[in-house]
């Protein structure tokens, strides 16, 4: 399971630079990179970003990543990259009190447009996205100065 925190330096740096900061977040930067995400992810936000960790990226089908970082692949890689993507700023507090308020399920629209359901299973966040794949928040509330990222333990997909 992973381990790591938010810095002292975390609330100065963008969504983008602490993600950069930090090597569970190495697959993602790239990835981010590749599909000009760079400028959005950098800009006043507040965004909420559920950050699929290296180990997400790497329980994909061989060759998936490899092929989504191609120039090729960009519209796809933006899609994806964006459907992990919630405009505003939500903690993990007021996800859990979303969540409990609406009978244990809170769908989110993702900044792509599709939606990703919130839920809670022994104490933990879960996404349930429009496929019915599941992920974890295995870290949550990382700060940024404009928003916050929640690590994540698999990709998940738009329809």
């Amino acid at each position: 399971m992973l381990l790591f925190g938010a810095t002292a330096f975390a609330q100065s740096e963008t969504i983008v630079g602490v993600a950069a900061g930090n090597d569970n977040f190495s697959t993602l930067v790239a990835a981010v990179k590749a599909a000009d995400l760079v400028g959005t992810l950098s800009s006043d936000g507040p965004f909420t970003v559920f950050a699929p960790t290296n180990d997400a990226f790497s329980a994909l089908p061989a060759g998936t990543v490899d092929g989504l970082l191609k120039p090729e692949s960009k519209d796809a890689l933006t899609g994806i990259l964006t459907y992990h993507v919630v405009a505003g700023k939500y903690e993990a507090a007021a996800v859990i009190e979303a969540i409990n308020g609406n009978n244990g399920a809170f769908p989110v629209t993702t900044v792509q447009g599709g939606n990703i359901t919130l839920s809670l299973k022994d104490g933990k966040v879960m996404l349930e996205d429009e496929k019915g794949n599941m992920s974890t928040v295995v870290m949550a509330d990382v700060g940024a100065s404009n928003g916050v990222i929640h690590a994540i333990d698999a990709v998940v997909m738009p329809e």
